[in-house]
């Protein structure tokens, strides 16, 4: 049987992309490949030997992540994904009723801007005045909120609003096409809004330069018959997910990394939210970001232009959509797959008995359920400037890299040694217990998880986590360096 991984998962499986096990349970194939790379255990099971919850395991496509269906043999000829977290048939009428439509009339200039739309039999001038009609919010304006913005506005939908609290940046122009060299250092919100505008001066366009969060998300989303999550972090995926349920709107979800990128859409109709999906997100550091991990640069375009397709389908209501579905392409190996989603009844926030009933604000460690026990040692941290100044002076250090090889390759750590989380436990010899042992990452979470994973592995020597990653720490500059880069 042939196991087919994701890539935000495959540090833990030796790079691999397919691998074929003689198994022909979940269970079984799971088994094989962590006794095939043991460093794959930490990635899949949590302390308690419980798959982890942003983890889902898809059999064909249908989901099979439910441990009672694990000893069950897989149908012959079925291909197992192990997918985790980065991310029905057409109604009649659409989420824009009849007498919103009828609202709205459109005048020569447009029956002639969007006549390829009126020449298609399921769109028409009925389908037009519906998209013209409606009110959509779009969460981000980045590398997915660009086209996303850019092809609705350019079909004609008649609102838009652009939520983002972020200002461009020369790394964001790789994918970010909305943006340009001109519009580094302005808001994305408002660089977003000046080319929508060009775009279809009809639309009207809402431009805000904030921040979503529990307190403002409500009042973001009010009034608006779409939402579509364009963001790039699991918490604020989450509040607006949970948002979404409450106030009734469906929302329109897309998420890339590397090669690899999903759609798909939550709470229409009675359908599954993300909380069906994934129930939590990753542990900090378990998985790399978009940021940390890279994205190539067209799959931003081919992952919001489909959120787009689906929003328009939706408006409009035409066509099959992917509620209770998730789309997944993998551009790198040239393959996609429509895997199922189910809806759960004792999901969180749209279950038969919900125990979220309001937006909320979550540090990440109480998103993920991962509140440390008061009794458990903290991890002890060091400065970025502590630790330049021991450097310096020469003193006793081991400083162990955690990050990925194309992240090292961009900022450089000199005298560091690499050992990736999943090999620590067996590699811990070469840790010298009588020196300070420094551990550094990007951002400081994978440095704390991997003094937690050596410490389960009974290794008593001192260990730190790096305060803020090496993104606290590029701007210092040793005497031995001309520079980070």
């Amino acid at each position: 049987m042939k196991v087919f991984i994701s890539a935000t998962l495959r540090s833990f499986f030796g790079r691999s992309t397919t691998e074929e096990v003689q198994g022909n349970t979940v269970n079984g194939a799971l088994k094989e490949l962590s006794d095939r790379f043991p460093e794959a255990r930490k990635g899949l099971w949590d302390d308690k030997g419980e798959l982890r919850s942003f983890i889902r395991i898809f059999a064909g496509e249908a989901d099979w992540t439910d441990k009672n269906m694990h000893d069950t043999p897989v149908p012959s000829g079925s291909q197992l994904l192990l997918l985790p977290l980065i991310t029905g048939g057409a109604p009649e009428e659409g989420i824009i009723s009849e007498a919103r439509r009828k609202q709205v009339s459109l005048d020569n200039a447009e029956v002639d801007q969007f006549s390829r739309h009126l020449l298609l039999r399921e769109i028409g001038v009925k389908g037009q005045k519906k998209i013209k009609a409606a009110r959509v919010a779009v969460i981000g304006a980045g590398a997915l909120g660009g086209p996303v913005l850019q092809y609705l506005a350019a079909a004609g939908v008649g609102t838009l609003k652009i939520v983002d609290f972020d200002t461009v940046a020369v790394p964001n122009l790789q994918s970010q096409v909305i943006h340009g060299f001109r519009d580094i250092r302005r808001p994305k919100a408002a660089s977003a809004r000046d080319k929508v505008r060009a775009i279809n001066r009809r639309t009207e366009v809402i431009a805000e330069n904030i921040k979503v969060d529990a307190s403002n998300v409500l009042s973001v989303i009010d009034g608006f018959d779409l939402v579509i999550d364009c963001t790039d972090n699991y918490q604020a995926r989450y509040i607006l997910n949970d948002a979404c349920v409450i106030c009734g709107i469906p929302l329109v979800y897309g998420a890339v990394y590397q090669y690899e990128g999903w759609v798909s859409i939550f709470n229409y109709q009675g359908g599954p939210c993300l909380r069906c999906l994934f129930p939590a997100p990753p542990e900090p550091g378990l998985v790399p970001t978009c940021a940390e991990g890279g994205t190539i640069s067209p799959l931003s375009g081919i992952i919001g232009s489909i959120q787009a397709t689906e929003a328009l389908k939706l408006i409009i209501g035409i066509g099959e959509h992917l509620s209770g579905k998730l789309l997944r392409v993998d551009t790198l190996g040239l393959r996609s797959e429509v895997l199922e989603v189910r809806h759960r009844d004792d999901c969180q926030v749209c279950g038969s008995a919900p125990t979220i009933r309001e937006p909320k604000n979550y540090d990440y460690e109480e998103l993920c359920g991962l509140r440390e026990d008061p009794a458990e040692e903290p991890v002890a941290t060091i400065a970025p400037e502590d630790l330049a100044r021991r450097i310096e002076n020469g003193e006793p250090l081991t400083i162990v890299d955690v990050r990925e090889p194309h992240e090292r390759s961009i900022l450089r750590f000199s005298g560091a040694i690499v050992i990736p989380i999943g090999q620590l436990a067996r590699r811990q010899r070469e840790l010298n217990p009588e020196h300070d042992t420094v551990f550094i990452c990007k951002e400081g979470k994978r440095s704390i998880l991997a003094v937690k994973t050596l410490r389960e592995a009974g290794y008593a020597g001192p260990a730190y986590s790096l305060r803020g990653g090496l993104d606290a720490m590029k701007d210092i500059i040793l005497s031995n360096e001309g520079g980070w880069i």
